[in-house]
């Protein structure tokens, strides 16, 4: 009987420490400091940057739709590391010139800003993310147009840091798996190039209805295939079935490439 209760004790005071070290969320901006810093002393020293953007994508999918996708994406990948917290999602990034307006600023609602101010906010944040204690700074971006700004800010912080345990990791995996092997996929289910597209397309709403339907008009697919609408592809055959390979195929890729990065020497 006292070994029964002694057990028992044992057990509650493991599963306290347990739930103790562990932070109860993946995400940074949900934690207190004190939270934070207990889960970096556990273990979790990997810290990702989640950039999305502020832009158009069609009538049909809110002007969020990549920062949505890559708040819930990172947080499926640090989910899966179990090592690793999720930055604040960077919201401004270059969408083209505001006056005269180019590309998506065309369009209400989009808000740009020049390389210089985001590759400045990038260096200081992931430089205020290192002096909290992270030692490998992963940025992953969900808009195609900023990838190089990405990579270079990366290879920028590992020259600074160069002989100190921390890195930067720019990790192309996450987009690129979203314009290769995503689309293979809608191919191999009879979806044409046409009907994917290249923006607010069914790959692209696809995987917005997967990730967070409440950010898609379902009633507004019909005539958005119009490139006038700011669409390139047709969205109408869209479903979160559809996009679901999608998420499966980023987040697989997006932590095989985490977990590589992290053991290559700096």
């Amino acid at each position: 009987m006292r070994f029964g209760f002694l057990l028992l004790v044992l057990s509650a005071l493991s599963f306290g420490a347990a739930a103790q070290a562990a932070p109860r969320s993946v995400y940074l901006e949900d934690l207190t400091w004190t939270e934070l810093r207990d889960a970096i002393k556990a273990g979790a020293t990997t810290v990702i940057i989640p950039v999305g953007g502020t832009e158009q994508s069609g009538p049909h999918m809110a002007l969020g739709k990549h920062n949505a996708r890559a708040k819930v994406l990172a947080g499926r990948i640090a989910t899966e590391l179990g090592d690793t917290l999720v930055a604040p999602v960077i919201a401004y990034v270059p969408e083209g010139n505001i006056s005269p307006p180019t590309e998506h600023m065309r369009f209400p609602g989009t808000i740009s800003i020049p390389e210089p101010a985001f590759r400045a906010t990038l260096v200081a944040g992931a430089r205020s993310l290192r002096q909290a204690g992270f030692t490998h700074i992963v940025l992953l971006g969900d808009h195609g147009g900023y990838q190089h700004l990405l990579k270079d800010v990366a290879a920028e912080l590992n020259r600074d840091w160069a002989g100190t345990p921390a890195r930067a990791h720019f990790i192309d995996d996450y987009y690129r798996a979203t314009q290769t092997a995503y689309v293979q996929a809608l191919r191999a289910k009879g979806l044409s190039a046409a009907q994917i597209g290249d923006h607010a397309g069914t790959a692209d709403t696809s995987l917005q209805m997967a990730v967070d339907p409440a950010t898609v008009r379902a009633d507004r697919l019909e005539g958005a295939q119009n490139p006038a609408t700011g669409t390139s592809g047709d969205p109408r055959p869209s479903t979160a079935a559809l996009g679901q390979l999608g998420v499966e195929l980023i987040v697989t890729q997006t932590v095989a490439a985490i977990r590589k990065a992290r053991t290559e020497k700096h």
